[in-house]
């Protein structure tokens, strides 16, 4: 196997550096400052345009796009590098315009649209000039089994008919969000992986309404956001239809693997913050007449954090690897980064707010949104229980057992 990236996204991984660190680094605290003080946080910033301008000019673009027609046209392990970089920076994904939900349902649509949808909605997302968001997880069923789902998305003549409530729906609250995906049950009497539709809504199409947005422990993760989004008789041409109906299972499966490599990667990139920062405050400032690093274990909590972020590292990469070669295996590699790596950070995060102290709570440092995210990334994408579960039945297929057995 080979983790080492091609001569291109090394030197894309160097221009990325260079980019956050002399244009967004020196102003992403008062870009955060300025949101948190206004009473309407929905709106997008003149800053953050005027980086996506400078980034999209210097070439630094839809990175994260493995078809050369649309972006990059890097390997996942290539990405990864670029994946974490960008994660040190709560802005540098959107600035990049490699921000999720937005890069899984441009691939989406570049992988399964047809080209009308293509032209619609791939092409201005591409340019950077809207948002979208993905509906999918709904509060009253337990969406870490999708079948669960009880929307509905369901075919009347050349429309398609949309009716539930849906949550989580990340993205929706942008003041530039265009485009909702919905998945939807579509044919109830089919089987379990086959009943479901991926449909493209035009956020302005009567009947649907953002209802709240929802804030995460705290923090209302404006500009974009997750809301809870109502479809009240929602009708969209079949066309809008996203492959064909029943096909939403085999299609978002196409969507999480690469999606999973790029929020893991950004995590790691958040912990190496984290455990910058935590080594600065710990030999900066002095308790008990010694620098904290010198006071109750923290020496060994520094250590296991480099330990841990460097085995976690290495774990994406093997499934970025496996994804790439397209072995069997990632199915169980995504699943292990999916699990280990927030946990991880969320530890590393935990470590580096205990060494701030008060201050570690505060937005006047980034670690408690970091520990935020991190948390959260054990239930987005899939709780841990579900991806543990995945790893599970397949060592025990190994021996016989299960469904997987041979």
């Amino acid at each position: 196997m080979d983790f080492g990236q091609g001569a291109r996204a090394a030197e894309l991984l160097e221009r990325v550096d260079a980019f956050v660190s002399e244009e967004i680094d020196p102003v992403e605290g008062d870009y955060h400052h300025e949101l948190l003080q206004r009473p309407d946080p929905w709106v997008v910033l003149p800053l953050i345009e005027e980086l996506k301008a400078k980034a999209r000019a210097a070439g630094l673009w839809n990175l994260f796009m493995p078809d050369e027609r649309f972006g990059a046209g890097l390997s996942n392990v290539d990405y990864a590098p670029l994946a974490e970089r960008m994660g040190r920076s709560v802005i540098a994904s959107e600035v990049f315009n490699c921000n999720a939900p937005d890069t899984g349902n441009m691939e989406v649509l570049a992988q399964f649209g047809s080209d009308e949808q293509r032209k619609r909605w791939l092409d201005p997302l591409l340019a950077g000039e809207i948002r979208s968001a993905f509906c999918m997880t709904e509060p009253d069923v337990a969406s870490s089994d999708a079948t669960n789902m009880q929307a509905t998305a369901i075919p009347d003549g050349d429309e398609i008919v949309i009716n539930g409530r849906k949550w989580w729906s990340t993205g929706v609250g942008h003041p530039n969000c265009a485009v909702l995906i919905f998945m939807g049950l579509s044919v109830p009497d089919g089987d379990r992986h086959h009943r479901h539709s991926m449909v493209l809504v035009p956020r302005d199409t009567p009947g649907v309404e953002v209802e709240r947005m929802l804030t995460t422990m705290g923090f209302l993760d404006a500009p974009g956001g997750h809301g809870e989004v109502t479809f009240d008789d929602v009708r969209v041409p079949r066309e809008a239809v996203i492959g064909d109906v029943g096909q939403a299972f085999a299609i978002a499966q196409a969507r999480l693997g690469p999606g999973r490599i790029h929020h893991c990667m950004r995590l790691i990139g958040l912990a190496e913050l984290a455990l910058e920062l935590a080594c600065r405050r710990a030999t900066e400032r002095v308790a008990f007449g010694k620098p904290l690093a010198n006071l109750g274990g923290n020496r060994e909590r520094i250590a296991d954090a480099r330990i841990a972020i460097d085995q976690a590292r290495l774990l994406v990469l093997h499934a970025a690897w496996l994804l790439d070669v397209g072995s069997p295996e990632a199915i169980g590699a995504v699943s292990k980064i999916k699990v280990a790596v927030p946990r991880m950070a969320q530890d590393v995060v935990d470590m580096a707010i205990q060494l701030h102290g008060g201050g570690g709570l505060s937005t006047d440092f980034p670690l408690a949104p970091a520990w935020t995210t991190a948390r959260t990334l054990r239930l987005a994408d899939g709780p841990d229980e579900v991806h543990r579960g995945v790893v599970a039945r397949l060592e025990l297929a190994k021996y016989g057992q299960g469904k997987w057995a041979g």
